[in-house]
């Protein structure tokens, strides 16, 4: 072979490096809002992800704004025990990270590359797990808010002669953050004297008691609220460092006469002080009114508050605004983009309804801001914020992929 012959194959060789380097999957993000978007959270399917940059490796990854800023990012694998004999990375699910829209900014660009480097273990805004430790609770948060649930063991009777708490609910705790770090394991570390106390970084001063709490839920027979037991189990599908997914389930229980079962997704973004919740039902009966709550005395004894409560239709939202004696304002919220089906109260919960039918998922966002975290520091920026939520949740983002060299 003539060595002219072969300048095009070494010229192939040389350049082929550059070319795979040059490589890239482009991802632009549109919305119809006006208002400000901060912290959206973007998800990508990693099927995209694969085919413009196959074999690429969640730890391998660059993802820039436009302005070639790099982002924090997350790989979600729902399904860990999905082969991968290549390790081409063809298991996981999403790419997952976020960018704050401007008020007026309605599109926004990014790129996605391998790197040959392992990229930078990002700081955990959002992190959820079981506390065995603690008579099963099941606890969450971000870097807004925290949150826990219960479990099995603390429902369980005591023992002749125990001093073990029993408390048989379905509903929402809350715990209310100083600070954007996570604290949970470090609150059950240093117990339940100390946590109920504000020692600089937040404190649990929420009373959910056999109530709602914050985002519980029941069905609404047209004048009384049946709801389960304490949570009976739990998976973990995603753990931060932007999202936390995990699921609760709960034991059949009777409304009624119906039967009812019921499987709770939460999703918990960074930067959000409401989680997305898809709360699944299961019945023989096709549809189901379900009342989704906040509990109408969440201050502890002593602390004389000031409660208001604030209805809008038109959001199919629940905000309450809690101004206590000491300890701070506490603001709670639930939003339903949709199924609304009105407003009603029992004894311990003012109530949004829903239509949720059997096997499909019933949306809806819950949670909370305290006012000594600095951002939520009267009322009025409180309703503010959950009507940007709602809005949000009516108009999402739309996401588009395409491979580039």
């Amino acid at each position: 072979m003539k060595l002219a012959s072969l300048a095009p194959l070494f010229l192939a060789a040389v350049l082929a490096p550059a070319l795979a380097a040059a490589e890239r999957l482009n991802v632009t993000v549109t919305h119809d809002l006006a208002l400000a978007r901060p912290s959206e959270t973007i998800t990508v399917p990693w099927t995209e992800v694969n085919r413009a940059l196959p074999g690429a490796l969640l730890q391998k990854l660059s993802v820039k704004d436009a302005a070639g800023r790099s982002l924090a990012y997350q790989v979600t694998n729902v399904a860990p025990l999905a082969k991968d004999p290549e390790k081409k990375g063809i298991a996981y699910g999403e790419l997952i990270f976020q960018y704050t829209f401007a008020a007026g900014e309605k599109a926004a660009s990014f790129t996605v590359e391998k790197t040959e480097e392992v990229a930078p273990v990002f700081p955990v805004k959002a992190f959820a797990r079981p506390v065995p430790e603690r008579l099963d609770d099941f606890a969450w948060e971000n870097d807004k808010i925290g949150h826990r649930t219960y479990g099995p063991a603390l429902a369980a009777p005591a023992e002749p002669g125990s001093n073990k708490e029993v408390l048989v609910t379905s509903g929402l705790d809350l715990w209310c953050k100083r600070v954007s770090y996570p604290i949970v394991d470090r609150w059950y570390n240093k117990g339940h004297d100390h946590y109920h106390t504000d020692e600089g970084e937040g404190m649990d001063m929420y009373n959910v008691g056999p109530s709602r709490g914050c985002g519980g839920t029941g069905v609404w027979d047209g004048s009384r609220l049946y709801v389960s037991r304490n949570y009976k189990t739990w998976r973990v599908l995603a753990n931060g460092p932007v999202r936390a997914v995990f699921e609760l389930t709960y034991e059949t229980w009777a409304a009624d006469g119906v039967f009812v079962a019921e499987t709770k997704r939460f999703i918990v973004d960074a930067g959000h002080n409401l989680d997305r919740i898809e709360s699944t039902f299961t019945s023989k009966t096709p549809e189901l009114t379900i009342g989704i709550g906040l509990n109408k005395a969440p201050a502890d004894k002593g602390q004389e508050p000031r409660i208001e409560f604030t209805q809008n239709a038109a959001d199919g939202s629940i905000v309450q605004w809690v101004a206590q004696k000491a300890n701070g304002e506490l603001g709670t919220a639930v939003v339903l983009p949709e199924a609304f089906a009105g407003f009603v109260e029992d004894d311990r919960n003012q109530l949004v309804l829903a239509k949720a039918k059997a096997g499909v998922a019933l949306v809806y966002y819950a949670g909370a801001g305290w006012s000594r975290a600095g951002e939520f520091t009267t009322r009025q920026a409180w309703l503010d914020y959950v009507a940007v939520c709602a809005a949000r949740a009516r108009s999402p983002i739309t996401v588009t992929c395409s491979p580039a060299k």
